[in-house]
């Protein structure tokens, strides 16, 4: 065929040794200059676009600026409707919960690697370390000596009164059958105030205090993180995915990945793409990457630098000075 000749004939002629003019190249001088143009650009986006680097929020600060929102959130955990306790696999082994790609269930392929009881964890055994309290001894026993299901009924209760109640203030909550879970809720929310949630939580986790898995959960399943990333432009829909706290851009490089999540269907609420967006998303990146890879060997797409002739552009005084006279 002629293309493939013509084809031949432009690899053969690209593959041949150089003819043309030599100049001096200095590829120091190249890296010092790019270095103090990047650094430049970096001082600069970092002026305009870095974020207040605040100290790292805890389970003690949560409690005394958002004691509302804390006492809520207490109670969704004893009622198993929090976000951790619904989530799905790596936490919970929920068949019916967890992101997929279609028929895909790709959360749970790995299973639950890090269970989460989230009343067990972030409630009761926190509680029950606490010394000298015989009010919350007694609310701890008679809670765990009613069965699973009376026990959500009291949490649920509880959690509708909360919701139902002016700014969600526990001390506004009209009077009804919550069992001890309305004591078990203040007595943490106490705890949480002293500090002393945050070092449980801490020490539940592993041997080396370093995990602060449960403590974020918890905290994530609240409002109050969400509002702070907010507040400080750090939220999933202001491109929050490629910025950080500190006075610099973030991950830039990331800004691909973010950009799916600004845009249909992964924005339309309630819908099955909204719902398994991460899923999703990483499946394009997958394919988009593999495509990135495999470059080289994708006839026509491997060839379009050449045909659009862009490094022709770049070096046109090269290739004008190389042209036959």
């Amino acid at each position: 065929m002629k293309w493939r000749a013509k084809y031949r004939a432009a690899e053969a002629r690209y593959a041949a040794p150089w003819a043309g003019a030599y100049r001096r190249y200095d590829i120091v001088k190249e890296f010092v200059v790019a270095l103090v143009v990047v650094s430049l650009l970096t001082l600069g986006l970092a002026a305009v676009f870095g974020s207040p680097d605040r100290t790292a929020i805890t389970l003690a600060e949560w409690a005394t600026n958002a004691p509302n929102d804390f006492v809520a959130t207490a109670t969704s955990e004893l009622a198993g409707s929090s976000g951790t306790a619904t989530y799905g696999a790596p936490y919970v082994d929920d068949p019916t919960a967890g992101q997929k790609i279609g028929p895909l269930a790709l959360q749970r392929w790995a299973g639950v690697t890090t269970p989460v009881d989230t009343a067990t964890e972030f409630v009761l055994n926190p509680l029950a370390t606490v010394p000298g309290d015989q009010g919350l001894t007694d609310a701890l026993a008679q809670y765990k000596a009613a069965t699973a299901d009376q026990q959500q009924k009291w949490a649920t209760a509880y959690g509708d009164a909360l919701t139902a109640a002016p700014d969600n203030d526990p001390a506004k909550v009209t009077a009804g059958d919550y069992g001890p879970v309305p004591v078990l809720a203040d007595r943490l929310l106490g705890y949480a105030r002293s500090g002393g949630l945050d070092g449980q939580l801490l020490a539940a986790g592993s041997f080396y205090q370093t995990d602060y898995t449960r403590s974020v959960l918890f905290l994530a399943d609240g409002t109050y993180l969400a509002d702070q990333a907010a507040a400080a432009h750090l939220g999933g829909e202001q491109w929050g995915m490629m910025n950080e706290t500190g006075r610099y851009p973030g991950q830039a490089w990331l800004w691909l990945y973010t950009f799916w999540y600004q845009v249909p269907p992964f924005t339309t609420k309630g819908s099955s793409w909204a719902d398994s967006a991460d899923a999703w998303i990483w499946g394009i990146m997958l394919v988009l990457s593999l495509v990135l890879i495999l470059v080289p060997f994708i006839p026509g797409l491997r060839s379009l630098p050449r045909y659009l002739g862009v490094h022709k552009v770049i070096w046109r005084n090269h290739y004008r000075a190389a042209q036959p006279r």
